[in-house]
């Protein structure tokens, strides 16, 4: 069962192995193998000659999409306060189903303001899953809906608060950058009502 995952964007062309350069045009293939979706990623022209012509009706298909590879960006500071992004990377990382509510939060959260974009809605045995990606980096993320209902509100709102402003750890190091944690409860009371409301009203 998949709860949910991050995969990179790969470096470069799994047809011919040729790397990415900075700034070309690379094309995407997601497809349901069951036990876990598989992206591909492939250089232009890998993508006209073996996929443009019937991509879509290879077995397993989900969705295909193009972007532009940004080259990785060297590391400067590894010391990084805790945001909505890292903390949502923990989280996938821990693959622990008590935080499947305030994975899709934050996700939502990052949804509105432009750090992820919906690609895809899909809907599996254990319900619907939504697949960002990152525009940035060109990563998948794959994010259960927890079909939040009202009641649920108050401790989902209360467990993702405390996670931004105090990490796994509780240790003040960890913290959110203040302006973060300070609008946190209103965002995730916004993103969580309207979550449960569409749930409620069968909007799915």
């Amino acid at each position: 069962m998949i709860d949910w995952n991050i995969q990179s964007r790969a470096h470069a062309c799994e047809a011919c192995g040729r790397g990415f350069s900075d700034k070309e045009t690379y094309h995407t293939l997601l497809f349901d193998e069951r036990a876990a979706f598989r992206r591909i990623d492939v250089c232009q022209s890998c993508w006209q000659t073996q996929y443009s012509e019937g991509a879509r009706e290879r077995k397993g298909f989900v969705s295909y999409w193009h972007g532009v590879y940004e080259a990785p960006a060297p590391q400067s500071d590894p010391i990084q306060k805790e945001t909505a992004e890292s903390l949502l990377r923990k989280i996938i990382e821990l693959n622990d189903r008590q935080y499947i509510p305030a994975a899709y939060i934050l996700a939502v959260m990052l949804e509105r303001k432009r750090v992820l974009k919906v690609k895809e809605q899909l809907v599996r045995d254990e319900g619907r899953i939504f697949v960002y990606e990152h525009p940035k980096t060109g990563e998948i993320f794959t994010i259960v809906d927890p079909n939040l209902q009202l009641n649920q509100l108050e401790a989902v709102q209360h467990d993702v608060a405390a996670l931004l402003e105090h990490g796994f750890g509780g240790a003040a190091s960890s913290a959110a950058p203040a302006s973060e944690a300070m609008s946190a409860g209103d965002q995730i009371a916004s993103v969580a009502t309207q979550s449960a409301r569409r749930v409620e009203s069968g909007e799915v």
